[in-house]
């Protein structure tokens, strides 16, 4: 496995995007990228599996998103102290697995800096895969999806091998192909540690026959050098996401000391520069539609329209059905776990040309897409 020290990240953050254009190297466009935007109907991506119904990231919450429509599901990628790939939100895994009450790993807590973020917990780079196959997933939102908690103890980590098997498994038994939008967590911390994931994710794809163009497999990131990377060096062929958020910066430019944040890349100039490594952008729900300061539901944003225009597709992230995630004028009540106004809210982002959607619940997510292409349909035929 190639490995990078954090000098050499740092230099390559440097060196390719300050600015984007100075790769001279690179391509203007590459396999699998667009050179304009075709609408289609917008994907339903299964967040971390059916999360609103299973513990997420569970093979169980994979297989029910399928079942419920999902046209593709989402592992997030950590790597343990062996260097296997498995899927969790997060390296620090108290709030989704039983580590508290294991009193054999009780040591295994520590304090550690991640993306300049100090945590105190267990984290998968301090397991082997044997350790983490003893240990069972949790619901991480006990107090909003109590019936979820019933499956407490039900599952194992996953590797990301086993859930691509699991997509393979999938779409014979559904007569449909699902895909797969794995996200790449903490990129330069890993590098940090000699961890490096990038090259495994490409390898993976590839025996699985999913690194090409059009294959249903995407890789994502909140990083930039590694996706650059990934398409310039490491032979990645299939699709690609830089994800985004709407405060702060991503963490592979805050180690090369690079000032930008989230929004100075999503500028029509900048995203122009993105669009020659990446197919699409992944921005926070409140990127495309603004929150106004009360909480009500605001504005639609220009970044669909400017991310199409740069030939990127764009695909924002989470629709949860919980009135706790709901702007307040699509809440039904004062319950923060009842669910609100959900369908209506996602009418709201198709009707902004969104190109797909992350959601919790993709059987929601599929009522509401299947009502917005009838709406269309209407439309079309009425005019």
């Amino acid at each position: 496995m190639r490995s990078r020290t954090v000098a050499a990240a740092t230099l390559a953050a440097a060196t390719v995007l300050t600015p984007l254009t100075a790769a001279s190297a690179a391509p203007d466009t590459h396999p699998g990228h667009g050179h304009g935007h075709e609408q289609a109907a917008p994907l339903i991506v299964g967040h971390r599996g059916a999360s609103a119904y299973r513990p997420e990231h569970t093979l169980a919450a994979y297989e029910l998103a399928a079942e419920l429509g999902a046209d593709v599901i989402e592992p997030d990628l950590v790597a343990t102290k062996d260097g296997v790939l498995v899927v969790r939100h997060e390296n620090e895994i108290s709030g989704t697995t039983d580590v508290e009450e294991r009193p054999e790993f009780a040591d295994r807590q520590a304090t550690k800096t991640i993306d300049g973020v100090e945590l105190t917990g267990w984290f998968t780079e301090d397991f082997t895969l044997a350790e983490l196959k003893t240990l069972r997933a949790e619901e991480r939102l006990p107090e909003l999806r109590q019936e979820s908690t019933i499956f407490d103890g039900a599952y194992e980590v996953p590797t990301f091998e086993e859930v691509l098997d699991e997509r393979e498994r999938l779409s014979e038994e559904l007569d449909r192909e699902i895909g797969i939008i794995p996200e790449i967590k903490h990129s330069t911390y890993f590098q940090s540690i000699g961890l490096p994931m990038e090259e495994e994710v490409v390898e993976a794809l590839t025996e699985h026959g999913l690194n090409r163009p059009g294959s249903g497999a995407t890789v994502q990131s909140f990083e930039l050098t590694n996706l650059v990377e990934l398409r310039t060096e490491l032979g990645l062929r299939a699709d690609s996401v830089f994800l985004t958020s709407a405060s702060g910066a991503p963490a592979d430019l805050v180690a090369a000391g690079d000032p930008r944040q989230y929004a100075d890349l999503l500028l029509p100039s900048t995203l122009r520069d993105i669009a020659r490594y990446v197919d699409a952008i992944g921005p926070s729900l409140t990127q495309v539609v603004a929150l106004e300061e009360d909480g009500t539901l605001g504005e639609e944003t220009r970044l669909v329209a400017d991310a199409h225009a740069a030939g990127l597709e764009v695909v924002p992230y989470t629709l949860r059905p919980e009135n706790e995630f709901l702007p307040v004028d699509y809440r039904s009540s004062e319950d923060p776990a009842e669910f609100g106004r959900v369908l209506d809210l996602a009418q709201v982002y198709f009707e902004a040309g969104i190109d797909g959607i992350f959601t919790d619940s993709p059987d929601l997510g599929v009522v509401a897409r299947d009502r917005f292409l009838a709406q269309q349909d209407g439309e079309h035929h009425a005019g």
